[in-house]
């Protein structure tokens, strides 16, 4: 079984803290070396106790649930034959209440949109196939009861 770890480190500095007016800010480390600003989000805490310019655990939901989509798809479709010269999604969360009616994001839409290499391109049908395999093999996909819709963006495989 593997493991994975990250760092979380949050300080409260000089904030009285009783009174809910402290810094949400705070500092995720990976094992690798990455480090990346966090913070609640500011639609859930409002600024100057988030911190905008940082990723908030619902960015990060949203972009570990594309991100793993993207890496299946690309290993899938270079084993098909397919070149694949670039993979942008616009991906969207929304929150809401779930089954328990607890707060959760219930719903998240990737929307990829994939430039093939002209003389190594599926036919859209292939291309839908592709990313449904990749939805089956994401592990992050399998570890969460989010509803995710994948709505490929057609447009980009004529490689505009």
């Amino acid at each position: 079984m593997s493991a994975y770890k990250a760092e979380i480190t949050w300080k409260r500095n000089d904030a009285v803290f009783t009174d809910n007016k402290y810094p949400r800010a705070h500092l995720w480390q990976f094992d690798g070396g990455a480090e990346v600003p966090a913070s609640s989000s500011p639609q859930v805490v409002p600024p100057p106790y988030s911190d905008s310019a940082a990723v908030d655990p619902e960015e990060a939901f949203l972009a570990s649930l594309s991100s793993c989509h993207m890496l299946w798809f690309l290993s899938i479709a270079a084993k098909r034959g397919f070149v694949v010269d670039e993979y942008i999604d616009t991906a969207e969360a929304y929150m809401g209440k779930n089954n328990d009616g607890k707060t959760a994001i219930t719903m998240a839409i990737l929307r990829p949109a994939v430039k093939y290499s002209p003389d190594a391109a599926p036919m859209a049908d292939v291309n839908t196939a592709l990313h449904h395999e990749a939805h089956e093999k994401c592990f992050i996909a399998n570890s969460v009861t989010t509803e995710i819709r994948i709505e490929p963006v057609m447009d980009i495989l004529k490689n505009l």
